[in-house]
């Protein structure tokens, strides 16, 4: 049987969901087909309520989203496979991320909650469906986030330079990939992504992000509206740590605002996004020789724009350059995790999570 996964990917930008066919027989393995399925805005609206502002009526929510997304993922790997022209019985699993509702990785009683059925995604497709990968590793004292660095490690680990992968979501995160193989690899989220950028002009102007940063280039850096941001105390919590809208969210900036421009508050906010991502960046204990940026916010030039130049003369490059498209890395860290569960694998790296010890993530729900 072919060694071919399916993996799917929404994230905390919960625009869509983002599907990767990948040939893990090839070394390194080989993107075979991608697409990329639209969530409707009146679910993507659901999501975020139940996310921040939850209704007397959320679990009845909660459950007819997750069964609402559950079809969707589905569609989303059937549309993969006809587009590759490759039958359901050709692949071994398909590895679902879900879309998370909330991350609470602190506190007493830490979680942390994903829904799209996989129930319903396994037989919808008639295909192995494995999903729910943070809880365990959480389980195991990890914070469940990020998951996707051992995946960096596989694609893009270098014994010639030491490599940081910048993957901006809505949600940004770092991975640190020493040259020597004998360090251990380490990451973190730095921070919001394009989360605060697309939720600013969703409010201001009803566009669901900023295309190419175009808004935010035409605006002016309020530096201390800037310097209010980063005084917040995640920035200089120490890793391991993880985020997500819940915390990085409209509540949370207009407690900073002061009848600001709108759009020179996207501009700082363009601007918080880079400072951020750089300051992790020059905080790391081994210094990177290159960057390597994948995400959607690889496709903001504005930001890639500001990230070069705040972090030169470090060369910033995107991952397709590397051999895999910025847009699909997530999507296919899915389907290596799917199959690191279906071999018995652990998939969390205990040096990036917090874990105590290397976990076999995520349930399966055979076909």
């Amino acid at each position: 049987m072919p060694n071919l996964y399916i993996g799917l990917m929404s994230g905390t930008s919960i625009d869509s969901i983002d599907a990767a066919l990948v040939d893990f027989d090839a070394q390194p393995p080989q993107l075979l087909a991608t697409s990329s399925t639209s969530i409707p805005t009146g679910i993507q609206a659901t999501i975020r309520r139940l996310g921040r502002n939850p209704s007397d009526n959320a679990i009845q929510l909660l459950g007819e989203v997750d069964q609402q997304l559950g079809h969707l993922f589905a569609s989303a790997a059937a549309r993969l496979l006809a587009s590759a022209n490759i039958d359901k019985s050709e692949i071994r699993a398909i590895g679902s991320h879900g879309q998370t509702i909330l991350h609470r990785p602190s506190g007493d009683h830490p979680f942390t909650l994903q829904v799209a059925d996989p129930n319903r995604i396994s037989q919808l497709t008639g295909i192995t469906t494995v999903a729910d990968f943070r809880r365990r590793d959480m389980a195991a004292g990890g914070q469940g986030a990020p998951l996707v660095p051992p995946f960096h490690s596989v694609m893009f680990r270098s014994g010639d330079e030491n490599r940081v992968v910048v993957n901006i979501g809505g949600i940004a995160n770092i991975t640190l990939l020493p040259a020597d193989d004998s360090l251990p690899v380490t990451g973190f989220d730095t921070g919001p992504g394009n989360t605060l950028m697309d939720a600013w002009i969703r409010d201001q102007q009803g566009e669901a992000f900023d295309a190419d940063g175009a808004w935010a280039s035409q605006g002016v850096v309020d530096e201390v509206l800037l310097q209010n941001l980063l005084d917040d105390p995640y920035f200089s919590h120490p890793a391991p740590k993880s985020t997500g809208p819940e915390y990085f969210n409209l509540d949370w900036l207009s407690d900073a605002l002061n009848g600001q421009n709108p759009v020179d508050v996207q501009a700082t906010l363009c601007a918080l996004t880079q400072v951020s991502i750089g300051n992790a960046i020059s905080q790391l204990e081994s210094a990177p020789q290159k960057i390597l940026v994948c995400g959607g916010g690889a496709n903001n030039t504005h930001l890639m724009a500001s990230l070069t130049a705040a972090l030169s003369p470090l060369p910033v490059e995107d991952t397709g350059q590397a051999g895999v498209p910025a847009d699909s890395v997530e999507a296919m860290a899915f389907a290596w995790l799917a199959k690191q569960t279906i071999e018995s694998l652990p998939g969390n790296l205990p040096s990036v999570t917090g874990a105590d010890h290397p976990v076999i993530l995520g349930g399966i729900y055979p076909a």
